[in-house]
C-alpha cells in the first residue's frame, strides 16, 4: 500500500498546460453548479433530495481527465461532480435535477439517478454501493471483447461496509478485469465517522485504511490526498494504465471532505464547526490555484477568465432548466421497463 499526499510537485509531473487548465475549469464548473443547486433547492425549485459534491472536486476531476472515449464510470447518490467531469451537458443535467422534460433522462432520474450512455456514465445510483458491481460487469465485458477500455466505480466510505462491494472486489481480482475502485472517503457515512474517530463520533470501520481491505483481495491499493487534484491525477493515471495493460483492478482511497451536509437540510450535529473550518482551509480549488500560480504556468487574469466562464456556463444551464417545460403526465408511462408478472 502506498500513500500519496499533498505536496506533489506540479513541475515534476509531465501534464500539458492545456490539461491543467481543463482541470481547473472542470473543478470550477462543479463548484458553481453545486452552489447554484444549493440555492435553488432552498428556494423550493428542485424536488427530492440533493447531495452536494462541493469540496470533493479534486477526486472526480483527477480521475476523469485520465479517461478516454469508450471508458465508463458508475456513480453514487453524490454524483453531480462525476457527471460534469465526464462531460454530461450542463443544460441537460440542470434540467434533469429540476425534473424537466429537457433533462438528460427526461426528468425521471433526478439528482441521484443521472445516466448518459453516450458519455460513458452507466448511472448515478441511490443505492449505497449499487454501482460497483455494474462497473465490474462493464470491465468484464471489455476484457471479453478485447477492448482497450476501463471502468471506474466511484463509491463512498459507507459503501465499503456493503457486502456487494466485497463481492465485487473479489470477482474483479479473480477475473483480473480493467476496473478502478475510487473510494471517496469524505470522513462520514451520513453521520458516522469512517476511519478516524472524533470528539463527537467513534469510527465505524476497523481498518486503518480502506486500501487494506483491497489488499486482502490481492488488489493493489493506494491512499491519496483527495483534496489535491494532482495527487489524485497521478494515482489514477497509474491505476488506469495498469488496467489497460491487462494487469487487473486497483483501489484508490481518496481522503476528502464534503463542505456541506450529507443532504441539503442536514442539521450536521455530528461534526464540529472547528472541524469543518480546518477542512475548508484545504479547499481543493484554492490549493490547485496556488500551485498553478507558484509554478508560473498561468496568470491570475487567465484563471479569473476561466472562473467567469465556468460561472456563466452554469448560470445559462440553470436558466435553460428553469425555462424548460415539465413532462406531460402521460409520459410517466414511457421509457419505463419491467418484467411481466404472471399469476
Amino acid at each position: 500500500m502506498r500513500i500519496v499526499g499533498e505536496g506533489v510537485d506540479l513541475m515534476a509531473i509531465n501534464i500539458p498546460r492545456e490539461k491543467l487548465l481543463e482541470m481547473y475549469e472542470l473543478m470550477n464548473r462543479i463548484r458553481y453548479f453545486e452552489l447554484t443547486a444549493r440555492k435553488l433547492f432552498a428556494e423550493g425549485k428542485i424536488p427530492g433530495f440533493v447531495h452536494l459534491y462541493a469540496g470533493e472536486e479534486a477526486v472526480a476531476v483527477g480521475v476523469m481527465v485520465n479517461l478516454k472515449p469508450g471508458d465508463v464510470i458508475t456513480s453514487t447518490h453524490r454524483g453531480h461532480g462525476h457527471c460534469i467531469a465526464k462531460g454530461v451537458d450542463l443544460k441537460a443535467m440542470a434540467a434533469e435535477i429540476m425534473g424537466k422534460k429537457t433533462g438528460s433522462n427526461k426528468g425521471k432520474g433526478g439528482s441521484m439517478h443521472i445516466y448518459d450512455a453516450e458519455k460513458g456514465i452507466l448511472g448515478a445510483n441511490g443505492i449505497v454501493g449499487g454501482g460497483v458491481p455494474h462497473a465490474v460487469g462493464a470491465a468484464l465485458a471489455f476484457k471479453y471483447l478485447k477492448r482497450d477500455n476501463v471502468a471506474v466505480a466511484f463509491l463512498g466510505d459507507g459503501a465499503m461496509n456493503q457486502g456487494v462491494v466485497m463481492e465485487a472486489l473479489n470477482l474483479a481480482a479473480i477475473w483480473k478485469v480493467p476496473v478502478i475502485f475510487v473510494v471517496e472517503d469524505n470522513q462520514y457515512a451520513i453521520s458516522m465517522r469512517s476511519l478516524e474517530p472524533s470528539s463527537l463520533q467513534p469510527r465505524r470501520a476497523s481498518a486503518r485504511s480502506f486500501a487494506e481491505r483491497a489488499m486482502g483481495f490481492g488488489i493493489p491499493a493506494v491512499t491519496v490526498d483527495g483534496m489535491d487534484v494532482i495527487a489524485v491525477y497521478e494515482a489514477a493515471r497509474e491505476a488506469i494504465e495498469r488496467a489497460r495493460r491487462g494487469e487487473g483492478p486497483t483501489l484508490i482511497h481518496a481522503k476528502t471532505y464534503r463542505f456541506f451536509g450529507h443532504f441539503e437540510g442536514d442539521p450536521e450535529v455530528y461534526r464540529s464547526v472547528e472541524e469543518k473550518e480546518e477542512w475548508m482551509k484545504k479547499d481543493p480549488i484554492e490549493l490547485f490555484k496556488r500551485k498553478l500560480l507558484e509554478a508560473r504556468l498561468v496568470t491570475e487574469e487567465k484563471l479569473k477568465r476561466i472562473e467567469d466562464k465556468a460561472k456563466r456556463d452554469v448560470e445559462e444551464a440553470f436558466k435553460f432548466a428553469e425555462e424548460s417545460p415539465w413532462p406531460e403526465p402521460e409520459e410517466a408511462f414511457t421509457d419505463v421497463f419491467a418484467a411481466p408478472y404472471y399469476e
